[in-house]
């Protein structure tokens, strides 16, 4: 099967007053940006959180991993949890970005950044938007390996259930 390379989406960000932003990118990420997001004379404490890909699942090769998400409503979604995380745990800010696209080995897919009065609130708040974020957001991830690649829903967790059968290599674009 043969597909058309596909232009990237510009970044887009949604923000909920100055105290909550999330994106979707197809730009390598930064841990710099994400901890200004949330920086703050009220904040005692900032948690960053960064998911990076790995070149191994399950003792099998990864050789990349590429996101795709359904924009708006994956972008809804992220907002409605980082509203409720900020409320929840009564944060300064939080700043959620995620990648889409090919994200190579080492490189970051998603950051989480938090920032509250007091450290416990902090810790407990990261934790919470990234369950959130893998459990609810309508974004997929194609894990490639040698052999091809197969689809997975983040919510798969460690072990990752297989959504579909395996993507034979010559198949991906």
């Amino acid at each position: 099967m043969t597909t058309l390379p596909q232009k990237p989406s510009p970044p887009q960000t949604l923000t909920s007053g100055p105290a909550i932003t999330v994106s979707l990118t197809p730009l390598p990420l930064s841990l710099d940006t994400a901890t200004t997001c949330v920086k703050s004379p009220k904040a005692g404490a900032i948690v960053l959180f960064a998911g990076t890909t790995r070149d191994s699942f399950e003792n099998k090769p990864v050789s990349s991993l590429s996101y795709s998400a359904y924009v708006p409503l994956a972008l809804d979604t992220l907002l409605t949890i980082a509203r409720a995380v900020h409320a929840k745990h009564e944060l300064t800010a939080i700043s959620i970005t995620h990648r889409l696209g090919t994200v190579p080995i080492g490189e970051e897919s998603i950051i989480i950044a938090v920032s509250a009065p007091h450290r416990q609130a902090a810790w407990k708040a990261g934790e919470a938007a990234l369950e959130e974020c893998k459990e609810r957001a309508e974004i997929w991830k194609m894990e490639q390996f040698e052999d091809g690649g197969v689809w997975r829903a983040n919510r798969d967790g460690q072990k990752g259930e297989k959504l579909d059968q395996p993507i034979p290599k010559d198949d991906v674009a």
